[in-house]
């Protein structure tokens, strides 16, 4: 098959980013423009706020990202961008831009679904891993894959016929996913925003059986229904394995009062309010004993819950490989853990690199390119799907 070098454009949240990747395999440029510093002082992402950074930032990083490839608007063979899920005025933004792009330069049009771009995040990995490393072993079927980050807690079967893939979900978060309660959490403890990176971060100085928080028990049916669009009870719908992190936030809220920790929760984001970039030791200068062992807790119900439910599902539909991605892949101890259960089970678990684990453009040029053999292209009429359902 010929060479095809896709410029990929993401725009689903609170990062502008574009890339080129060749054939779905090769990494070729990765520009990401970050809105941290916009958005911390609010401790989340505003969307009206990301909309607006998104339309500064879109041509800039497309240029940058075409400069580092060396190619030109002209020499890429088709234009990938993200339709949802996410925020619809942020996705509106990238949308844009590349169908006008497409347009000028009548190239064709890819729309890629943000959590198929995760996976392939991984796909991308194992494809740059088998050029450096000669020999590496072939991905075997099924595929179960866990995307988990600020706005996704997901389980899918990942199955491949020809070129395309196809995807049944076998699980979600019912409630908040792993990296807004991540989030929350840091915010509650005056920890700053994002807050995934700095409980990673504090979480080996604390006890991590310090304070027990027992697993979330999911009893009723979700009332939302299947996302993969079977009926709940319908003779194929196998066993699910849903999340849920709501519980775990609250519990926190209630020790935090319990404890009387609010004045050095106020007293900490005081002081890291003013550090403009904090470093560890500044966390570390202003966490005490119960505030450490309290987030190493907490990390670890997280980082447990996902992989026992993840293991489970592995088992309970036989699957082969193992794929865990999204912003939360990026935690260290989740990927200990995974790796040390998973192998315990014979399982091979794949990670993406850190930089392909967030939101990137490089995972949705990667995901694209099996749409482009297939000629799988969008109509210059389609628009953002905040709720953009995986299958």
């Amino acid at each position: 098959m010929p060479d095809a070098y896709i410029l990929g454009i993401e725009s689903s949240c609170d990062e502008t980013a574009a890339a080129v990747v060749r054939s779905g395999e090769q990494l070729i440029s990765n520009v990401v423009a970050s809105q941290i510093a916009t958005h911390q002082p609010y401790g989340g992402v505003v969307p009206e706020l990301a909309s607006r950074e998104h339309l500064r930032a879109i041509v800039p990083v497309v240029r940058q990202a075409l400069e580092q490839a060396h190619h030109t608007y002209d020499s890429i063979d088709a234009i990938a961008v993200t339709q949802g899920p996410g925020l619809a005025g942020a996705l509106l933004v990238g949308i844009s831009y590349a169908k006008a792009l497409a347009y000028a330069l009548d190239k064709p049009l890819i729309a890629v679904n943000h959590l198929e771009g995760h996976i392939h995040a991984v796909l991308l990995d194992l494809y740059q891993n088998k050029e450096r490393q000669k020999g590496s072993p072939e991905l075997q079927f099924p595929v179960l894959a866990l995307v988990v980050s600020g706005g996704h807690t997901h389980l899918y079967l990942a199955a491949r016929n020809g070129p395309s893939w196809t995807y049944e979900n076998i699980g979600h978060t019912r409630d908040d996913a792993a990296g807004e309660a991540f989030d929350k959490v840091a915010k509650l403890l005056g920890l700053g925003y994002p807050g995934g990176p700095v409980i990673d971060r504090l979480a080996p100085y604390g006890d991590a059986r310090a304070v027990n928080f027992p697993p979330a028990q999911i009893k009723h049916p979700d009332r939302r229904g299947r996302n993969d669009g079977k009926a709940l009870g319908s003779e194929d719908a196998g066993p699910r394995f849903d999340f849920s992190y709501s519980g775990i936030k609250t519990a926190i809220l209630r020790y935090v009062e319990a404890h009387q920790m609010r004045a050095s929760v106020e007293s900490r984001l005081r002081v890291l309010t003013e550090i403009a970039k904090p470093k560890l030791e500044d966390y570390l200068a202003h966490c005490d004993k119960v505030t450490l062992d309290l987030v190493a807790s907490f990390q670890r119900a997280i980082v447990e819950d996902l992989v026992g439910r993840t293991l489970a599902a592995a088992r309970a539909y036989d699957v082969a490989t193992l794929f865990v991605t999204g912003g939360v892949a990026a935690n260290q101890e989740l990927r200990q853990t995974f790796e040390r259960e998973a192998a315990k089970e014979g399982l091979p678990v794949y990670f993406p690199s850190r930089p392909l684990s967030t939101d990137n453009a490089a995972m949705i040029a990667a995901a694209a390119y099996p749409k482009f053999l297939l000629k799988n292209f969008a109509a210059m009429d389609f628009s953002a799907e905040a709720n953009l359902i995986l299958r």
